[in-house]
């Protein structure tokens, strides 16, 4: 049974994909390239569908694109035994235990400094604010890879 083609705004609404996701994900080769149409368009099958929900599963759990490439890689070669696989998630499993201890002293931190403001008053006594221009305060907690804004 062959599925009808899709062009690239309807695979983004199937799969919760922005278009502009779609290609990045083709430019850094987690996608293949996809058929086109006389009229140029991309036209894209259940496999592309499949892949991207796969890719998406992925970023869901906080995986970098080197990580999804290689879990592709190894889901390519079905044939493979799966150990580089779990090697790969174990890593990821340490990164993520990593992280949350990062997390636990940046809310710390951040604990702290809402403690310096406790009634509402001018922003110019703010304790907050005053701390936060306060260049002698120790500097925040080292957030590895994460900053701020970046998901």
């Amino acid at each position: 049974m062959t599925s009808s083609l899709l062009k690239i705004g309807e695979l983004a609404s199937r799969t919760g994909s922005s278009v502009e996701t779609i290609r990045y994900y083709e430019q850094q080769s987690l996608l293949p390239q996809p058929q086109r149409s006389s009229g140029n368009y991309r036209l894209y099958g259940d496999a592309h569908v499949k892949r991207l929900q796969f890719i998406r599963h992925c970023r869901s759990l906080d995986m970098t694109l080197d990580e999804i490439r290689a879990l592709l890689d190894f889901r390519d070669r079905p044939e493979e035994d799966c150990a580089g696989v779990n090697t790969l998630l174990d890593k990821h499993i340490g990164h993520v235990a990593h992280r949350i201890e990062e997390l636990k002293v940046l809310q710390t931190q951040l604990e702290e400094l809402r403690g310096r403001c406790r009634t509402v008053q001018s922003t110019e006594a703010c304790g907050i604010l005053q701390s936060l221009a306060d260049e002698d305060i120790a500097e925040p907690a080292n957030l590895g890879s994460h900053a701020g804004g970046c998901h």
